[in-house]
């Protein structure tokens, strides 16, 4: 199970590097995409971060659960994007969000460790 959960992570985060990328460093797909959201371009730029951050975080054995939590939130709003703004399939957001529910479902002992030392 662990080698299983390391090969999702490793590709979560391959993914995730290359999508944050494009955003960051202003892909014109990601540029066009986020001018039709609307909210403006320094968006683009949060989203590609978080996304960048997530990658990193999911690779570190003490954050991959929480990592994958956060990943899983950008992947709700990208889901919700696609279906009511851009008029686009969900279905990659969704795969996404899919796997980054199978890292947190199989990282949750650890997760709730480091939860449970925020508490202290």
């Amino acid at each position: 199970m662990r080698v299983v959960l390391w090969i999702l992570q490793i590709l979560l985060a391959i993914t995730f590097v290359m999508a944050g990328l494009a955003k960051v460093f202003s892909d014109q797909a990601m540029v066009e995409m986020f001018a039709t959201i609307g909210i403006g371009q320094w968006f683009r730029y949060l989203v590609g971060v978080l996304e960048l951050a997530g990658a990193v975080g999911v690779l570190i054995p003490r954050l991959s659960g929480l990592a994958a939590i956060g990943l899983l939130c950008l992947m709700v709003g990208a889901i919700l994007t696609n279906l009511f703004v851009l008029g686009a399939s969900p279905l990659l957001p969704l795969g996404l969000l899919v796997v980054s529910g199978l890292i947190i479902w199989g990282r949750r002992e650890r997760t709730k460790t480091h939860l449970g030392s925020f508490r202290r």
